[in-house]
């Protein structure tokens, strides 16, 4: 499927390209889309195992994870009826260790099995839609959608008001799971004191998506070079750029990887067998992207949409540098 621009709020989907079906798409048991340290959970686990946190001055409970991930995914189902629609996949991180409330003033060494449970810190969840597809460099993508709750960004300590979620639509590269997100289809900070208000801001993020407009950006990217001489400058003004004084550094675009994650930039230039340099030591700038993603996976759940979102206006940047833009020439100069 290739999506066209939204009319009337509604994106449409024309039959331009053969339907996929699920035995075509490539098996992702392997290939998570976040690592760090996370482990996959299914709904099952969070519905039934989990404790929900609560506003502790009101006793409010929060949006569970699980409610957040069946908000998004009714809002898929409405938006995309006619398509493929898989399955969650969930992570989750920094387990909270918790207990039922009538075991609320028990020590902890009395706690019994059945009065002990857990939560987790923070989940992130992706859903794709491998029937809406489309071919960059050799590499298939499909639209995904997803989200992150952390409750570390949470104040759970006073009344229950506006909470704050993350929430994308854009693309998965389904060679090497990396998330491809851009600024318009993102947002930072969903605020929602119910189901019904998410809803509806979930809502009009799909509706107000340009998958076309987002599409061609990341195929410019593969239009683009890097020599392995600009590469190694790339390289090394990278590593320089989180040392910079304060007042240089806020007169160069962000980059938001850090040191460890540059260094596996640099690994996967020679040995990634999916965006590695060519035989000359060039690389496109869509692989380099994908380095970006790839080093990205090592990210915790909290940070990892924000720097997704630099990759992405990063790799761009270097468009411009490539044509001459000073504030983006820095990074290859």
């Amino acid at each position: 499927m290739e999506l066209l621009p939204v009319i009337k709020n509604r994106p449409i989907i024309e039959s331009s390209v053969p339907r996929l079906n699920h035995p075509t798409i490539p098996s992702f048991e392997n290939k998570p889309f976040i690592e760090a340290n996370t482990i996959e959970v299914n709904m099952n686990h969070l519905k039934n195992d989990c404790i929900i946190p609560v506003f502790s001055k009101d006793n409010e409970k929060t949006i569970a994870h699980q409610e957040f991930v069946e908000v998004v995914q009714e809002c898929i189902g409405k938006t995309f009826k006619r398509e493929t629609i898989e399955n969650p996949e969930i992570r989750v991180s920094h387990q909270i260790k918790g207990r039922v409330p009538s075991a609320i003033y028990k020590p902890a060494k009395e706690l019994l099995d059945e009065e002990r449970t857990v939560y987790y810190e923070r989940m992130a969840f992706i859903i794709r839609i491998p029937s809406v597809t489309s071919v960059i460099d050799g590499n298939r993508i499909a639209l995904t959608l997803g989200g992150v709750r952390a409750y570390n960004q949470e104040n759970l300590y006073n009344k229950k008001t506006y909470e704050k979620f993350k929430f994308f639509i854009g693309f998965q590269n389904l060679v090497c799971c990396n998330l491809c997100v851009s600024s318009d289809g993102y947002v930072e900070e969903l605020k929602a004191d119910s189901l019904d208000s998410m809803k509806s801001k979930i809502t009009k993020v799909i509706s107000d998506y340009k998958a076309i407009d987002h599409m061609r950006t990341l195929k410019d990217l593969a239009n683009y070079n890097l020599t392995e001489h600009q590469f190694a400058q790339l390289i090394g003004r990278a590593r320089l750029y989180n040392y910079l004084p304060k007042q240089e550094r806020i007169l160069i675009p962000d980059l938001l990887m850090n040191d460890g994650q540059i260094s596996t930039v640099a690994k996967d230039y020679y040995t990634d067998e999916s965006f590695c340099r060519n035989a000359k030591g060039d690389i496109n700038l869509w692989k380099v992207y994908n380095l970006f993603t790839q080093a990205n996976k090592s990210s915790y759940i909290d940070t990892f949409l924000n720097r997704n979102i630099s990759a992405f206006d990063f790799s761009n940047g270097l468009i411009k540098a490539i044509n001459g833009d000073e504030n983006y020439h820095w990074f290859l100069s």
